[in-house]
């Protein structure tokens, strides 16, 4: 038992600083080795799911001694002797599963402690150096062990006032797929109110002043569960972390395969062609690329405080494609009206409500809205203090507008409506799918004619870490991306522009580009294509260089 790395642990909870770690199945070592090398406050070694056996669970346990990393081993159930057996090889505590009372998590704490206060026997394994270190480790095991339960069943909700009281219990973790699965959605990771139940519980537990632990599924959801007040974090599990990574670097290639539950691969997801050698000469560009600056583009005052400012449009030769940048001031209504071509409205910063018809849909952050032609609708800063943000899209290089004078009755759509069919289509951020479209990138795709059907252009969001990038590729059609937050580098056949700040590039059709992250922080960016299919011809990363120029 690692007793420093138990207090190290315990003193970073204390002061409400996170603690991260490692979900580990796998049976190399190397892993282990791994988190520790790389500073992870924790690792559980999973002997729940999979096929680790005890030797390859030892293995792992012994990766981590003389080190500040904690060694947790989830048993596969509330059990005395798989808890007394993970202890003795060296754990430094459990995480045990599917708890649902306060008397289970009773005889769990019992089951990690030596008599008098508990029920564990003493062995002469590694937890007591062979039996040469005993007085030392049954005198400060139970005040060091950690033992962790999971609350993943409704049922157990209502046990978790009870389960705080429990003395031996300091952190608690959640399995949102199983507390889906207990409330009738199965498969699904957080199903219908899931989400909302599971941080109604964790405000309980932070209310006794004990902590809560859940695992991220990205980089997004990390950053979600920090803010959420989840302080024992993972950043994922080891086969996940892989299996992204591999996808990532396919993705460099062109390509952008699923898997079925056969272990089968599927066809493609995303239509790409193969990595070519050059560009068809069908694409040759007629025109440069373009890098706007905000406060550089066209500003027009389109209703009282309502300013578009157009980066990417007409006036620097876009083609069937015009973004920008609408600043709503607070209070301020740009009124019911309709367009002859469809419209993505994704808000920034701020508070605004979308109305479609009178379907009223109240926008958190990066929340997108996509209206079809021809549907009369509106925005409203909800905000008396702060100005709204927004980033607009309309497939068109030729924008106008018809106001609409008709009145709608006012429907309050549900924050998990995701729009009506035929009209408008609403993308949460928060509970969007992702997808990878390079190496460190997670993407999200908002609207296309595959999500809906009748629409003439595609776009979504995308998420970069340090180093992250997309392979050198072409549209058939034109390309504008937003930079939201953090810095990009934008390279176009050998040509390199720095963007940050709403900076938004045009890239004609034909011209080859890639986009990288290059900084130490991570970088956002809103793509919208002037097409209604995510095509992209992966091409020869070389043809993105002076020298390569397929076009010279």
């Amino acid at each position: 038992m690692k007793t420093s790395a138990l207090r190290s642990l315990r003193k970073k909870l204390s002061h409400s600083e996170p603690v991260f770690g490692l979900w580990i199945t796998l049976e190399s070592t190397a892993v282990t080795e791994m988190a520790v090398a790389l500073g992870l406050d924790w690792i559980v070694i999973d002997a729940e799911h999979g096929h680790l056996d005890w030797k390859e669970i030892a293995e792992h346990v012994r990766a981590t001694v003389r080190s500040n990393t904690v060694a947790l081993v989830r048993v596969a159930e509330l059990n005395r002797g798989l808890i007394k057996r993970s202890l003795d090889i060296g754990a430094d505590g459990v995480v045990i599963p599917w708890i649902e009372t306060a008397e289970q998590l009773a005889q769990a704490i019992a089951f990690s402690r030596y008599p008098p206060e508990g029920l564990r026997g003493i062995g002469a394994e590694r937890a007591t150096c062979w039996g040469q270190c005993t007085l030392e480790h049954t005198a400060e095991a139970n005040d060091h062990v950690l033992v962790v339960p999971i609350i993943e069943t409704v049922s157990a909700a209502s046990q978790v006032p009870l389960m705080c009281r429990e003395d031996g219990v300091e952190l608690f973790w959640f399995g949102p797929a199983d507390f889906s699965s207990s409330a009738g959605f199965r498969g699904e990771w957080e199903g219908p109110g899931i989400a909302e139940q599971i941080l109604k519980l964790k405000d309980i537990i932070r209310k006794e002043g004990l902590h809560c632990g859940v695992i991220a599924t990205n980089s997004d959801n990390l950053r979600e569960r920090l803010s959420q007040g989840f302080y024992a974090i993972g950043i994922g599990i080891d086969t996940g972390l892989l299996m992204q990574s591999l996808k990532g670097s396919l993705a460099l290639l062109g390509r952008n395969p699923t898997i079925r539950a056969s272990l089968t691969p599927d066809a493609q997801t995303h239509s790409e062609a193969a990595l070519l050698t050059r560009p068809p000469e069908t694409l040759r560009p007629d025109r440069p690329e373009r890098m706007n600056d905000r406060g550089n583009g066209v500003t027009i005052e389109i209703a009282p405080d309502v300013h578009f400012e157009c980066l990417v449009g007409s006036h620097n030769s876009a083609r069937h494609l015009t973004t920008g940048i609408v600043t709503i001031a607070p209070g301020a209504l740009l009124g019911y009206h309709s367009h002859t071509f469809s419209e993505s409205i994704t808000l920034l910063s701020g508070s605004l409500a979308a109305e479609i018809e009178g379907r009223s849909y109240t926008l958190a952050a990066l929340d997108n809205v996509v209206i079809l032609a021809g549907r009369a609708h509106a925005v409203r800063n909800l905000s008396p203090t702060q100005s709204a943000i927004v980033h607009v899209a309309m497939a068109s290089d030729a924008p106008n507008r018809t106001l609409i004078e008709n009145s709608f009755q006012k429907i309050e759509m549900p924050n998990d409506s995701s729009g009506l069919c035929g009209s408008e289509r609403v993308t949460r951020f928060i509970s969007a799918t992702r997808s990878s479209a390079g190496p460190n990138t997670e993407f999200i795709d908002c609207f296309n004619r595959e999500l809906m059907p009748g629409i003439e252009m595609s776009g979504g969001y995308g998420f970069f870490q340090p180093g992250g990038r997309l392979p050198a590729h072409v549209h058939d059609f034109d390309e504008s991306i937003c930079i939201i937050s953090g810095t990009a580098t934008c390279v176009v056949e050998g040509r390199k522009y720095s963007m940050s700040d709403y900076s938004t590039a045009l890239q004609p059709r034909g011209r080859v580009h890639y986009f990288i992250n290059e900084s130490n922080r991570p970088m956002e960016m809103l793509w919208v294509y002037a097409g209604p299919t995510p095509e992209r011809i992966i091409v020869n990363e070389c043809c993105a260089t002076v020298e390569g120029n397929p076009w010279r």
